[in-house]
């Protein structure tokens, strides 16, 4: 069973330094920020949300979870589908974290460096992770975007399928956070090349771009800047799905 059984518009809930923030193309210094993350967190659902997407963006910096308490305030105040990513680069560290409620845990560095470690969870909790996928250029970047690996997005998609990987996210880093729209090529290749959901991620700025990437194959979106910055409301969203 899916994850995904009906296409989501899935709120971001990035967190730095404890407070909700989004970031223009993962450059660390252009960030908003729009306050505390736990009441995001109830905006969104009180809004129609039935899925949440944190990250911990220090620990996507820095290697290790930074923002766990405000994690755990908002897993306590929440009873919606969650999913987390950020800092997470051990089985140990997702096993701790599934265990405390989150529904999949989001590997990107971990993945890459370590493939294993993808089978190692997904054979304790099956469905559990999704492995993130960012590309700048086409090609893999990993590290808070900073460090090319030279792979492909498609073919390491099927990689961690194979893995036993629950979904793939997909984050195009080149209109990440800029509001100017969506590239749906990337998306239709990678929905063309796994089984997986994939959920798309950088670049929304309009209704319009939600239902393209819906139609090049996403079973999901991640939507950040344009909801903090009222461009569409989630309700409106959803409704143009139907």
């Amino acid at each position: 069973m899916s994850a995904f059984p009906e296409f989501r518009v899935i709120p971001a809930v990035d967190m730095q330094d404890g407070q909700v923030v989004q970031l223009v193309g993962g450059e660390r210094g252009t960030e908003k920020t729009y306050g505390d993350p736990v009441e995001a967190a109830e905006k969104w659902i009180a809004a129609g949300a039935t899925t949440l997407h944190l990250v911990d963006l220090d620990g996507a910096f820095e290697g290790e979870r930074q923002n766990a308490t405000a994690v755990e305030a908002i897993l306590d105040a929440v009873d919606v589908d969650v999913q987390l990513g950020g800092g997470i680069r051990t089985a140990e560290d997702a096993f701790d974290l599934l265990s405390r409620g989150v529904d999949r845990v989001i590997l990107g560095t971990a993945a890459i460096e370590n493939p294993e470690i993808v089978e190692e969870i997904s054979e304790q909790y099956p469905g559990s992770v999704m492995v993130s996928l960012d590309a700048k250029g086409g090609e893999v970047v990993v590290s808070g975007w900073t460090e090319g690996t030279g792979l492909d997005p498609a073919e390491a998609a099927k990689r961690y399928e194979e893995l036993g990987a629950g979904a793939i996210l997909f984050t195009d880093v080149d209109v990440e956070g800029r509001l100017e729209g969506v590239q749906t090529e990337p998306v239709k290749r990678l929905a063309e090349a796994v089984e997986i959901p994939i959920v798309a991620s950088g670049g929304v700025a309009t209704i319009e771009d939600v239902v393209a990437l819906r139609d090049a194959g996403a079973d999901a979106v991640v939507v950040g800047s344009a909801l903090y910055e009222g461009r569409f409301s989630l309700a409106d969203a959803q409704a143009a799905l139907e």
